[in-house]
């Protein structure tokens, strides 16, 4: 199986999302293999970290698919950096977020120009700063997105091999608070305390989460005050939400800013600040016709999931481009040391998006 050596040579150059070095030398090893495929390669260079590469392949009439990945992972240099497999696993950073996910893509590949000989309309587009929350990177993906009618997400599969349909949006915001310090012994009545009135929020805003709606609101952090002797000028509250619908996101908002602009201590003010870092990515029927079809090319079941965490798909989503994640092998113990991918769940991905790829090269649509 060459394709897990070129996962080792991949898992071997630690790419922690802050290491430039390392994360370009992944982006540039993706290079070296896909441009004997025909693919033309476009940098968007980064100064801090690694750079941002899209892998462009012909074009002519028919669907565009865009493939979306992430050379970065979590990893500082030192912490995990082996690689060993037994006769099930390959163990190793990034075997199954996401280096892995990308080997799949990358194999499908190949198989297609073994066969055709060229790739059309089938454009690679892989990041530097997912792990991190895509904050660069993201801007450049929802533009991009505009020019396709189909994504592929190559982050990890279910542990059934679902394909991912759904994921939460998320944003992170903090609301600072501002009261009026005074000496807590000898004049408390004068005194606006911040660090109260943040008690009355983290309650208003704990009341906000649903679980049957797959709603939550997280105070995560709280910091504030000077010291036992001084009442508190100020506090802030560093939250974050998560949702599955843009009913409840909407819902949401509006709630942070009344609970904002609520004084609930006489006297304090308060500022919101923050943004949605990815908006959700909701089921919708235009997946469900084109599992339907993915099926019937390739001969497997797609069973689906929802998945609480976010990834990149969730920008190509919000752009209206139909969209399925999960594409990668199946793994667990991502984010730690313990990190390991399938080895059958590589085969069944690969022939999987082999076939998808070369029914896509011949009939040029998904429609009919």
């Amino acid at each position: 199986m060459q394709y897990l050596k070129d996962l080792q040579t991949l898992c071997s150059i630690n790419s922690y999302t802050k290491n430039k070095k390392g994360v370009d030398s992944v982006a540039q090893q993706m290079r070296q293999w896909l441009e004997p495929l025909g693919f033309e390669t476009k940098i968007f260079p980064r100064e801090s970290i690694g750079d941002h590469y899209l892998f462009q392949s012909k074009k002519r009439d028919g669907d565009k698919i865009l493939l979306l990945g992430h050379n970065d992972t979590v990893f500082p240099d030192g912490d995990f950096e082996t690689f060993n497999e037994d006769e099930q696993w390959v163990y190793g950073p990034g075997v199954c977020d996401m280096k892995g996910g990308n080997i799949v893509a990358l194999e499908a590949l190949k198989e297609v120009f073994a066969k055709n000989a060229a790739i059309y309309n089938i454009d690679f587009f892989l990041v530097s700063d997912e792990e991190s929350g895509s904050d660069d990177s993201k801007a450049l993906t929802l533009s991009l997105a505009q020019d396709y009618d189909y994504c592929f997400v190559y982050e990890a599969a279910g542990a059934n091999l679902e394909v991912v349909t759904g994921r939460k949006g998320v944003g992170t915001y903090t609301i600072t608070i501002t009261g009026k310090a005074s000496h807590a012994g000898v004049r408390y009545s004068e005194g606006i305390n911040a660090n109260l009135e943040a008690s009355y929020k983290l309650q208003e805003l704990t009341k906000l989460t649903n679980l049957d709606l797959g709603t939550t609101v997280n105070v995560g952090k709280i910091a504030g005050g000077i010291g036992a002797n001084t009442i508190s000028p100020k506090c802030e509250l560093l939250l974050e939400i998560r949702y599955m619908s843009e009913e409840e996101r909407e819902r949401l908002l509006e709630a942070l800013a009344a609970i904002t602009e609520t004084s609930f201590v006489k006297g304090t003010s308060a500022v919101l600040s923050g943004l949605i870092q990815r908006d959700v990515m909701e089921p919708n029927s235009a997946q469900d016709r084109w599992i339907e079809k993915l099926e019937r090319i390739s001969g497997y079941k797609l069973p689906t999931e929802q998945r609480g965490g976010v990834s990149d798909a969730n920008h190509v989503a919000s752009c209206g481009v139909v969209t399925l994640d999960g594409l990668g092998p199946f793994g667990d113990g991502d984010h730690t040391v313990t990190e390991r991918a399938l080895k059958s769940s590589f085969t069944q991905r690969i022939d999987m998006m082999s076939k998808i790829f070369l029914y896509h090269q011949e009939k040029r649509s998904f429609h009919g």
